[in-house]
């Protein structure tokens, strides 16, 4: 079992930056697969990015490209997203995944997920 804890969202204006984490509990978090998701009101839970187990392997939502980057740090246990140039569609929950594959890019490729972070990006 592997627990997602996710942080750093909050309320951010048009075309600021904000650093979601996300904290899994898992001694071999380096075999999975992570990514990251996220859900608008009204809307379905869409890919974000993902990166692979060995960090190598790293895609992105076209929406996202060039403005959001992952990464991971094996020795915290912690996948990151830096957001840059927010623009109010990017307002979302989002929420972390691991998958035992090497990566995924769609979300039932993956086994377990986090509660969510509301990111919001004003006008």
């Amino acid at each position: 079992q592997v627990q997602l804890v996710e942080s750093g969202g909050g309320l951010v204006q048009a075309g600021g930056s904000l650093r979601l984490s996300c904290l899994a509990s898992t001694r071999t978090f380096s075999s999975y697969g992570m990514g990251w998701f996220r859900q608008a009101p009204g809307k379905e839970r869409e890919f974000v990015s993902t990166i692979s187990s060995g960090g190598v392997v790293t895609a992105y939502a076209d929406s996202v490209k060039g403005r959001f980057t992952i990464s991971r740090d094996t020795a915290k246990n912690t996948v990151s997203l830096e957001m840059n140039s927010l623009r109010p569609e990017d307002t979302a929950i989002y929420y972390c995944a691991a998958t035992r594959r090497s990566f995924g890019l769609r979300d039932f490729e993956y086994d377990y997920w986090g509660q969510g972070t509301q990111v919001t990006v004003s006008s």
